[in-house]
This record gives C-alpha cells, structure tokens and sequence, in this order.
C-alpha cells in the first residue's frame, strides 16, 4: 500500500443535509474534477452495497472505476472500497461527520494502493493527493453550501 490521504473542512450546514448530499455518489461529479461520469449501479436506495461505476480521469488517463459502500451510519459515517482493478486503487476510503454546533466537520480519507507497474505510480499519486487534499475539502464545502 502506497499511503493515505486526507482533508478536514467545516461545512455550514446541518450535519444530515451534508451526510445526505455526500450518500447520492452521483454528486461526486460536483465537486471532482476528475470524475467524468458516475452513476448508481445498483437498486435501492444507498447503504451498505451499494454500488457506483464511474469513468475518471487521472494524470491525462481515463479509468473505469467501481466502488462499493461498506459502511453507512448516517449522519455520522460513509466509507467505501474499490473494487475495480486499475493500476492504483483505493482500498478503503470514507466520509466521517460531526456536528460542529449549527455546522458540520468533515473528514475525508482515503488510502491508495499500486497494482503492478501501478507500484510505481502509486507514490506519486498519493503525493498529489496529500497536496491538494485541503483544495478537495473546500471544493465539497463550497458544492454544499451553495446548494
């Protein structure tokens, strides 16, 4: 495993609105560049299973991505793990929340891991990440709370 990432930021929300907006993984176009097209690719309403496919693009590549939801505690807690197989995925990640007084804390992580020739690149994604991982919270601050 190559590493993990992370970024806090305070959204002015009420910690359910920000857990519900965070569960429909169809808005994670909103806030990541990165992600093309994403869609739910199983029925039922989100919780644990729930699967999403997506098309992403990373470093001028274009991958096809598939997770799936292995916890969903609202408001409290969304985590995930890749199940796609591409060079560098993302074993474990999740959303954890917090009310922080009218407001909510968000934490998001998630660790990388190389796959092959995917070792290699693996390092350099995961320094990507940790650069901008402050920029990716504010982008899902800022999506939030103009909605």
């Amino acid at each position: 495993m190559a590493g993990t990432w992370s970024g806090t930021t305070r959204i002015d929300r009420p910690v359910e609105e920000v857990f519900a907006f965070l569960a429909d993984g169809e808005n994670d176009r909103k806030f990541s560049p990165r992600v093309m097209e994403i869609a739910k690719a199983s029925d039922g309403p989100a919780g644990v299973g729930t699967t999403y496919v997506s098309k992403v693009k990373d470093a001028g590549m274009k991958t096809d991505r598939e997770f799936e939801l292995t916890e969903f505690e609202p408001p409290n807690r969304i985590a995930w793990t890749e199940l796609s197989k591409n060079l560098v995925t993302v074993p474990e990640g999740g959303y954890y929340l917090s009310r922080d007084g009218q407001g909510t804390e968000l934490k998001i992580h998630n660790a990388l891991e190389g796959h092959g020739l995917g070792k290699l690149i693996a390092p350099l994604a995961l320094r990507g990440a940790r650069r901008g991982a402050g920029e990716f919270a504010q982008r899902i601050k800022h999506v939030i709370e103009a909605s």
